[in-house]
């Protein structure tokens, strides 16, 4: 059992890098009926297809030596700015008031990130987080994973 439980109008956001459900409980605590209201998607495609450079290179003082510079990973900073996004999405509501509860599902990676960037107004908020990922499953199997984990 998960040590939170899932009361009437929690909501529940399921992230992952490319993907987030934003749902709400219209049941109980013992009987949950996740809804989604909101869906967020974009495209995150492989760091080889979003970039095509080669490692950059530099001269290491007045030496012959060159090093070479580390590739960046487009893929893990898309995922990076897309946890802020959701981050910020979520300030918006809570300064709203368009939630009292907040259960986080994401992989450690976005929940990393997620966590670094929620603003003290959303975690005060935050009832519980599962460091899974779940965007892939079915609104039964999230609500049944939630109630046993």
């Amino acid at each position: 059992m998960p040590d939170f439980r899932l009361a009437h109008d929690t909501w529940v956001v399921v992230a992952d890098g490319e993907k987030a459900l934003f749902l709400r409980n219209e049941g109980d605590a013992k009987y949950p009926n996740l809804e989604v209201f909101r869906e967020v998607k974009e495209q995150n495609p492989a760091t080889h297809d979003q970039g095509t450079d080669r490692p950059g290179r530099f001269n290491d003082g007045p030496s012959i030596h060159r090093s070479a510079v580390e590739e960046t990973d487009w893929h893990r900073v898309e995922k990076e700015r897309f946890a802020k996004d959701i981050a910020e999405r979520l300030y918006k509501s809570a300064h709203r008031g368009d939630f009292k509860r907040l259960v986080i599902v994401a992989p450690p990676l976005v929940m990393g990130e997620m966590r670094k960037e929620l603003h003290k107004e959303v975690e005060d908020r935050v009832v519980g987080q599962v460091t899974k990922t779940l965007t892939s499953h079915t609104i039964d199997e999230i609500e049944q994973l939630l109630q046993k984990d």
